[in-house]
């Protein structure tokens, strides 16, 4: 019978086979732009994303609580209908780091996504589609926070 270090070790050197022989996805390998989320204001991250200046669209449906209680957990989602859009970021205006997130997406799937972000305080927070043509659109909303997340 073969116990269970020895099942691990085999499933590792069978894992690092399919790595060495690119067969595992280079999605799942974490990849991230160090510049935009080390970013301190809107304009630093379009330029680190090298995306057009955002225009405001009404196609984006962003959801957000008006008041968080809590900055450390405070619910967001954005989602579209638009055709073409590759991305979407989450952009919180006044805390220390702009760049809450990224989220790509492929054309086999629905342009929609929901997280969960850290506040420092109150802020306009941004949700940002990026389409495969280069628009760049955006939907907003205050979120009031009355207890800081980010060291508050």
């Amino acid at each position: 019978m073969q116990t269970r270090r020895e099942m691990l070790a085999r499933s590792a050197a069978v894992a690092a086979l399919l790595a060495a022989a690119g067969v595992l996805p280079a999605r799942a390998q974490a990849a991230w732009n160090k510049a935009a989320f080390e970013s301190k204001s809107i304009d630093e991250v379009i330029r680190a994303l090298g995306i057009a200046r955002p225009v405001e669209s009404k196609d984006i449906v962003f959801t957000a609580p008006d008041i968080a209680e809590n900055g450390a957990v405070v619910p967001i989602a954005a989602s579209t209908t638009l055709p073409g859009v590759k991305r979407f970021a989450f952009l919180i205006e006044k805390n220390p780091t702009t760049l809450a997130g990224v989220f790509e997406f492929s054309d086999a799937v629905e342009t929609s996504v929901s997280t969960r972000v850290k506040m420092a305080q109150t802020s306009n927070v941004l949700a940002v589609a990026i389409t495969g043509d280069g628009k760049v659109l955006f939907a907003q909303k205050e979120v009031k926070v009355t207890l800081g997340g980010c060291g508050g």
